[in-house]
């Protein structure tokens, strides 16, 4: 009986072993716990965070696609961009024969003031005779309504190179 008596204690200080053994684990498993539930939380968090950031994106993809659909349909108007290819093309060139206009009424008005004063000191003189005197006047006064005219004609060129400018500046404000 002593060797059951012995294996009887030798088997209670092994079961008090894996008792002790256990609780160790248990204690080591309930620290690891809250950690482990920290971990789980801040994992959670970034599902979340990583979940709105990807609706953003779909959001933002959505919108740019919407942003370049109008912008193709926008250019998608090749009648539109001839059309307002060919009026620049006009406007140009009324500009170049409007300006050329210019300097030539500017050359004739300036030679026809010349003249004008060079008659006025032969008059002065005696020499001249009146009536050049007043044909040189009215080629003057002639010359000063074609300057006018062309005046007019620049800024009505203006205005109808401002209004469409300003029309689309009105339509883009509304």
């Amino acid at each position: 009986m002593s060797q059951i008596e012995e294996l009887q204690s030798r088997l209670a200080a092994a079961m008090a072993r894996i008792g002790t053994g256990i609780a160790a684990l248990s204690e080591q498993a309930q620290a690891a716990a809250g950690p482990m539930a920290e971990l789980q939380r801040e994992l959670d968090e970034e599902r979340q965070a990583n979940a709105q950031l990807e609706e953003r994106l779909r959001t933002l993809k959505a919108k740019h696609e919407q942003e370049v659909q109008a912008l193709r349909a926008q250019a998608g108007k090749p009648g539109q961009v001839e059309r307002l290819r060919a009026e620049l093309t006009a406007q140009a060139d009324a500009m170049a024969r409007l300006d050329m206009d210019v300097q030539r009424v500017r050359l004739a008005n300036s030679q026809l003031r010349d003249s004008s004063a060079a008659l006025r000191k032969a008059n002065e003189e005696g020499v001249g005779e009146p009536h050049l005197i007043n044909k040189a006047m009215l080629a003057e006064l002639e010359g000063l309504r074609a300057a006018r005219a062309t005046d007019a004609a620049e800024i009505s060129a203006l205005l109808a190179r401002l209004e469409p400018l300003l029309a689309g500046a009105t339509q883009e404000e509304a």
